[in-house]
């Protein structure tokens, strides 16, 4: 594993990885057993798995066990590519949008990267585990179009929900858990966004490692659908008295 000079963050180290798949790989396995399944909880586990998987591959890149690196790096960007549309999804479901157009071209734009990262023998350089964070070298052209998909669709979903947050405003209290999620999902967006912006403007270097780094600070995105959204959207299994 190569060493660097420096100053490092240590809140992406591989035993932080380690801690973040077993937290995300909880709250997935919670959910099923304390919710039913429906379209607000299906698409919350996903979203927990496809993190916990992410973590699972950068933990393996970096310690070397099991698969090649390259084919953990495969994985694991397949499952964060699945996070996006996901995202747009979720939101439609919370604003109860039934039209959900955008969300199939989503899916089949996911489809096209997840095969290109399965499948497409030259689409990764390389790798780099740099004991806080992983860079994965993605070509130039492919990774151009990559971050073009990854935030256009991050972008859209935050844009439509904040439009569909203000309609649910003008509705009142029949659609106030509806507003409140939202509202939230917003908020989860953001708050793991921000904080990667800001690492990458105090040290521009880590722009290599931001799918490392997003995925770290996603775990605040993962507790607030976990404490936030799923007690007010999701439907509580029942157990019956014997």
């Amino acid at each position: 594993m190569k060493r660097s000079s420096g100053r490092r963050l240590y809140c992406f180290s591989p035993p932080v990885m380690l801690a973040t798949l077993t937290i995300e790989s909880f709250l997935a396995v919670y959910t099923l057993w304390r919710y039913r399944l429906t379209s607000v909880s299906r698409l919350i586990v996903v979203i927990f798995i496809c993190l916990a998987g992410f973590q699972l591959a950068e933990y393996f890149v970096c310690t070397g066990y099991g698969l090649r690196a390259e084919q953990w790096s495969r994985l694991g960007f397949a499952m964060i590519t699945i996070l996006p549309p996901l995202g747009l999804h979720l939101a439609h479901v919370l604003a109860n949008k039934p039209r959900r157009l955008l969300v199939a071209f989503s899916y089949l734009t996911m489809v096209g990267y997840i095969l290109v990262f399965l499948f497409y023998r030259t689409a990764f350089n390389g790798h780099q585990c740099e004991g806080n964070y992983v860079i994965f070298q993605i070509g130039s052209r492919l990774g151009g179009l990559y971050s073009v998909y990854y935030f256009g669709w991050l972008a859209i979903g935050i844009g439509l929900s904040m439009l569909w947050a203000q309609q649910l405003m003008q509705k009142g209290r029949a659609v106030l858990k509806s507003l409140q999620s939202i509202r939230a999902l917003i908020v989860g967006y953001l708050v793991f966004l921000m904080p990667v912006a800001l690492v990458n403007s105090i040290s521009p270097q880590t722009r290599r490692g931001i799918p490392s780094i997003m995925c770290g600070f996603a775990i605040i995105l993962a507790l607030i659908l976990a404490a936030y959204v799923l007690p007010r959207m999701g439907e509580i299994r029942r157990t019956k008295n014997i």
